[in-house]
């Protein structure tokens, strides 16, 4: 069955034209990968699609009764919430009976034998059990702690814009739409987290469509791919991967095509120059084919970004670090670390959020001083710092400059590896930038568009250190094939923070790893840091059976000498004994039964019935107790009958 279907949709926003003539439908088992290049429009479709957005032509089509939820790059929370009360946002009854449980809780842990809050604790359990809110609030905390939330009261005000989109996150999961819009869901999340919401997903029975430059993620998740390619949209079945084969395939075939088309065209012109009278229907057909082939269109293939910039020389001393350390309040970042860096290295970072990755980034460059060591740079040593926010791209007074003259305060021309001088323009036609494009302001792009941006000026400033710091987001998966090119011919020295499994995996051959403050050292890429990783734990898990065994082993020597076992002789059940033992297996099944009817009553109780709710309650604690001593007397009996 369908859950949305486009039907010849058209988006244009004047300089440049988004959604030409697009159809395509999504079912309710659909798994989709949503892909193109920055700015093609693979966010505007999602809002579309969630209706936040207008469409200038067309229709949008959406099964009724369907539930559509969602979760943009930079979702809008309230601030003046906590964490659980936004998720609640949209649940003021659960909500409400949430706080109620809670505070009726912390009077009673002051007050437990107040037996009117006992009352009106029971009620409030019973109608949280019915409208689903103790499930709700369980299974929030319990999504949360695995995306790295624990302090489930903190102000949304407080948080950082990464915490936001994870608490968005679950917000949206928990919801259980039919069909889930997903913008870079795994944005400001580390791979622990990325691990478990691509988990999550694989067994999600809703539809899915998704924005996200993970290819790791991509192929695990998506049964199909939709590409947004100037204006039309395409769709292949199966994941990523099997898409990169179908469209080299289909590129091959175009070009083959065009070929051919070609081929047969000039010997048609051929004909034609030697003047046919067109006489016959025959002749006068083949002359109307000629003009209707001269009048074909072939979709050239899609151009691809072109990193061509040349780096300068590096010297000897790059970067070193010397016992440098660095805290926040009561909280240590980083201790004692101590590290030289070569012209050769290819470093990848990882840590969780918060771990201090960007701070030591930033005690490099000389943002930020440590608290205690030293930093000191080659003199050779140019950067080129590639941050997460785009800060300097996004500042103040950037907003409404235009591209091309954002580019030319970085230089008019720039040398590329060949030795060709070319201008910023062209340069910026190598970025897939446009001439007109070129002189449109900068919040006129999509935010992978001023990612794209800023990439090219930190290039062009030909550094021989180059910092990227989570340089994935919002780049397409187009864009970071052709960096990941790049760097394996960049002749200095690379260092990555990010997330992204696969873009280190490709990109580097250590790991640095934030491990409780200290900064762990790995030999190899990602993939590899995560074999070392599952070795120790196996060895850890191994090390701790061994001690257990052990202990067991010197338990069992204790047990068995002769005045243990002397000891531990026990005597036979007397005759009265047998017959309370015999009689206990069905009186806890009799108090079970009394036990299950007067909690059957407690939920039938009339709302407001508090007299009812409390006889009934303390009912409940008596069988319960009841239940606890006749199974502790039968486990003494059954040990002596033993």
């Amino acid at each position: 069955m369908s859950l949305i279907t486009l039907q010849s949709v058209k988006k244009d926003f004047g300089i440049k034209e988004i959604l030409k003539d697009a159809s395509f439908s999504l079912d309710a088992t659909d798994k989709v990968g949503l892909i193109g290049t920055n700015g093609s429009g693979k966010s505007t479709l999602l809002k579309m699609i969630a209706g936040l957005e207008p469409i200038d032509g067309g229709q949008i089509l959406t099964t009724s009764g369907s539930k559509v939820i969602y979760l943009p790059q930079q979702p809008d929370l309230d601030e003046n919430r906590t964490i659980l009360e936004q998720i609640f946002a949209d649940s003021e009854e659960q909500m409400s009976l949430v706080r109620e449980y809670e505070e009726l809780s912390a009077k009673l842990a002051h007050t437990p034998e107040d037996k009117q809050l006992m009352g009106q604790l029971s009620t409030v359990m019973q109608r949280m059990e019915v409208t689903g809110a103790w499930d709700l609030e369980n299974n929030a905390k319990i999504m949360l702690t695995k995306l790295g939330i624990t302090d489930f009261n903190a102000a949304i005000a407080t948080l950082s814009g990464g915490y936001r989109k994870r608490i968005a996150l679950a917000t949206a999961l928990l919801s259980e739409p039919d069909l889930l819009l997903m913008d870079e869901p795994t944005n400001h999340l580390d791979a622990l987290s990325v691990e478990w919401l691509q988990s999550y997903l694989n067994r999600y029975r809703g539809g899915l469509l998704l924005i996200t430059h993970d290819r790791y993620f991509l192929d695990r998740v998506t049964n199909r791919i939709v590409e947004i390619d100037r204006g039309d949209i395409y769709s292949y079945a199966g994941n990523y991967s099997y898409y990169l084969e179908k469209k080299a395939l289909a590129e091959e075939s175009a070009v083959s095509s065009q070929r051919k088309h070609q081929g047969v065209l000039r010997r048609e012109l051929e004909w034609l120059k030697r003047g046919p009278k067109a006489r016959s229907t025959k002749q006068k057909a083949r002359i109307d084919r000629i003009r209707d082939m001269q009048q074909t269109e072939f979709k050239q293939a899609h151009g691809k970004v072109d990193i061509a910039t040349v780096s300068r020389r590096i010297g000897k001393k790059v970067i070193e670090l010397e016992n440098i350390s660095k805290s926040y309040n009561e909280r240590t970042l980083i201790k004692n670390f101590t590290y030289e860096f070569s012209p050769e290295d290819r470093i990848g970072i990882i840590g969780s959020n918060g771990a201090g990755k960007s701070t030591l980034m930033d005690m490099i460059t000389g943002r930020i001083q440590p608290d205690s060591g030293s930093v000191e740079i080659g003199t050779t040593i140019h950067f080129g710092y590639f941050d997460q926010h785009s800060e300097e791209l996004l500042t103040a007074g950037n907003d409404n400059q235009r591209v091309i003259d954002y580019i030319k305060e970085e230089g008019e021309f720039v040398t590329i590896a060949d030795g060709t001088k070319i201008t910023a323009s062209q340069m910026l036609e190598r970025f897939l930038f446009p001439p007109n494009q070129q002189y449109a302001p900068i919040n006129k792009l999509s935010g992978g568009e001023k990612r794209r941006l800023f990439l090219l000026r930190v290039l062009m400033g030909a550094p021989n250190v180059l910092i990227l710091d989570e340089p994935t987001n919002d780049l397409d998966v187009q864009t970071l094939a052709v960096l990941e090119d790049y760097l394996e011919d960049f002749s200095a020295c690379v260092i990555v923070v990010s997330h992204d499994r696969y873009f280190l995996d490709r990109t580097v051959d250590t790991i640095f790893a934030f491990e409780d403050g200290y900064i762990r050292q790995y030999p190899g890429n990602y993939s590899v840091y995560l074999d070392y990783k599952k070795a120790e734990e196996e060895k850890q898990q191994q090390t701790a059976s061994s001690k257990e065994k052990a202990k067991n082993v010197e338990a069992e020597k204790t047990q068995s000498s002769p005045k243990e076992t002397q000891n531990k002789k026990r005597r036979g059940l007397s005759n009265w004994e047998k017959r309370e033992f015999e009689q206990l297996e069905g009186k806890i099944a009799q108090l079970e039964t009394q036990k299950a009817e007067a909690e059957k009553a407690l939920s039938n109780v009339a709302p407001g019935n508090y007299s009812q709710v409390q006889k009934l309650y303390e009912q409940v604690e008596l069988l319960k107790q009841g239940i606890d001593q006749a199974t502790e007397r039968w486990m003494e009996l059954a040990e002596i009958d033993s």
